[in-house]
């Protein structure tokens, strides 16, 4: 199962256009400011009318209905002050000057409103277009599996993002549970492609080959030849868009078969202490196999008894910093939460990381949590399988 949770922090735009959008913003307040510099010295000769009658017209482009209705008020309070001061009160002008201002501040009032809402309605039909994206490409992890319990969780680092390029599922099959954990390089559109081909390429090669190394063959080829078949075969293509993954294999016996194609190293947790699992023979990501030599490569196995507890992760949680740009420290988190049931033990990550970052997380993350239930044979006498 995967626990429903999102990164919460708003979007995060270019430093530049946000500093234009925020003088945008003051453009109607400054024009009324300067109507008062004019009206009250002896520029007020200048007829500044059509300047007011202006400002809440340029405050719906950029600040919505309440910042249409603060600047039709300020241009108001500002009118009523000038006519005041140069008693202009009577004259025709001046409430010309007020029936344009009124008919301008409802029509900015209305048409802000409206785009609003339809901004908004978009954006919930991107959203909900989006969900359903990823539940066809991350399905739900089931939370049984024999006697292995799964559980997992997956941080969109953008506000509104459902899905993006992490990538994991874990699957029953007749040689046990199989599962990946992976990253594209890289970002929209082109990343969720990439991970969707992967994905597939593994529910389908998981059922079919016994060698857990035929089945990561399986998702690089199936990688490799989408990107030929688009067009985007070329040597600086594939560089740009290659998978890190992490592929295991949990048989009937007590031990774990890992292969890890250039992905962070998968944590277990076994009496109470933390170590990674390391590739005894590091191999290069999923499209840049010609970067391997030597004799092809195979699974690594490690211990995995009755009562231990697996993690597998993608780099946007051990690459997590706090404003002092200190990394997330992922194994002392999973030795506090060690007797921490899966879904809580993903609901207090998900917090631990929110409150090391402030809510800021510069990468998606995918978790998945496996612990090996208790039925399972007994814990052979020490040391790697």
């Amino acid at each position: 199962m995967r626990a429903p949770v999102r990164s919460p922090h708003g979007p995060r735009a270019d430093g530049h256009h946000q500093v234009l959008f925020v003088l945008a913003e003051c453009v109607p307040f400054a024009i009324a400011l300067l109507v008062l510099l004019v009206e009250f010295t002896p520029l007020h000769v200048l007829y500044t009318g059509p300047l007011l009658v202006a400002t809440p017209a340029l405050a719906a482009v950029t600040m919505g209905p309440k910042g249409t209705l603060a600047a039709a008020g300020v241009a108001v309070g500002v009118s009523v002050a000038t006519a005041s001061y140069n008693g202009a009160w009577g004259s025709q002008q001046v409430y010309t000057n007020f029936l344009a201002l009124f008919l301008v501040s409802v029509a900015s009032f209305l048409t802000s409103h409206s785009a609003r809402t339809r901004t908004e309605n978009e954006l919930n039909q991107v959203r909900r277009i989006a969900t359903t994206a990823q539940a066809v490409v991350l399905r739900p992890v089931p939370g049984r599996l024999g006697s292995v319990r799964a559980a997992s969780m997956y941080l969109a680092a953008e506000t509104g993002a459902q899905i993006g390029g992490d990538l994991y599922d874990v699957v029953q099959t007749r040689y046990g549970v199989r599962m990946i954990v992976g990253d594209v390089r890289g970002k929209g559109l082109p990343a969720v492609r990439a991970a969707a081909i992967v994905l597939g390429a593994f529910r389908e090669a998981v059922h079919y080959e016994d060698d857990l190394m035929e089945v990561v063959d399986r998702c690089e080829a199936a990688l490799l030849r989408d990107a030929y078949v688009s067009g985007a075969g070329n040597a600086d293509a594939l560089l740009e868009g290659f998978v890190t993954a992490l592929v295991a294999q949990i048989p009937d016996g007590p031990h774990i078969d890992v292969i890890n194609r250039g992905h962070p190293p998968p944590l277990l947790l076994c009496d109470g202490a933390v170590r990674p699992l390391m590739p005894t023979t590091p191999l290069p990501p999923l499209g840049l196999e010609e970067f391997v030599s030597g004799p092809p490569g195979r699974a690594d196995r490690y211990p995995f008894a009755p009562g231990d507890r697996l993690l597998l992760y993608t780099d946007g949680v051990i690459e997590a910093r706090d404003p002092d740009k200190a990394f997330f420290d992922l194994a002392e988190a999973m030795v506090d939460m060690r007797d921490h049931s899966r879904q809580a033990f993903l609901e207090g990550l998900h917090r631990a990381l929110l409150r090391h970052t402030h809510d800021r997380l510069a990468d998606d993350a995918a978790v998945v949590v496996v612990d090996r239930g208790s039925d399972e044979v007994q814990r052979p006498a020490g040391g790697p399988a």
